[in-house]
């Protein structure tokens, strides 16, 4: 995983926390630019496909857990980033769950897994709450993650229901 900018305990402390600048070429890049894009919030009109330029983008608030204190009764630290997130060398985009027309309509992301067909190619599944998925035909593994502003506090914390 390529981070640009690095936090450190002073900036925890001090609350100035550097904007994350994340790059995946793997699938355990993937997976760490999943956990920090896990419980973001998204309107529908704010994802695109660009099938001429072979790219999906998509602009979402994500919940900073990186700042969220482990006790859910200290809300003080819980906050919401703007953060952009694009894959290139996509192939093609397809939606299950999702009515594209409903641009306002507001999603939940939960994850983002990359399952190979013939490495390095495969499909990458953005996995939202209430069972709509966007899969992401790719030739191989090639995202970028970048928080794009500034920060505010929200009064929740994401939590999920497990059922045994």
């Amino acid at each position: 995983m390529n981070s640009s900018e690095t936090e450190t305990m002073d900036d925890l402390a001090h609350d100035t926390i550097k904007p994350l600048k994340l790059i995946a070429v793997d699938a355990g890049d993937l997976e760490v630019i999943s956990a920090h894009l896990q419980d973001a919030v998204v309107l529908v009109g704010d994802m695109t496909y660009l099938p001429a330029e072979q790219r999906f983008a998509m602009v979402a608030n994500r919940f900073d857990w990186q700042s969220a204190a482990p006790e859910e009764t200290d809300k003080a630290n819980y906050r919401r980033r703007r953060t952009g997130l694009h894959f290139d060398r996509v192939l093609s985009a397809r939606t299950k769950g999702i009515s594209a027309a409903r641009r306002d309509a507001v999603v939940e992301l939960l994850a983002i897994r990359f399952e190979s067909d013939d490495a390095p190619s495969g499909h990458i599944d953005l996995i939202f709450a209430g069972g709509g998925t966007i899969r992401l035909d790719v030739e191989c593994i090639d995202a970028q993650m970048r928080d794009l502003g500034p920060v505010w506090g929200t009064r929740s914390r994401p939590s999920h229901d497990i059922e045994e």
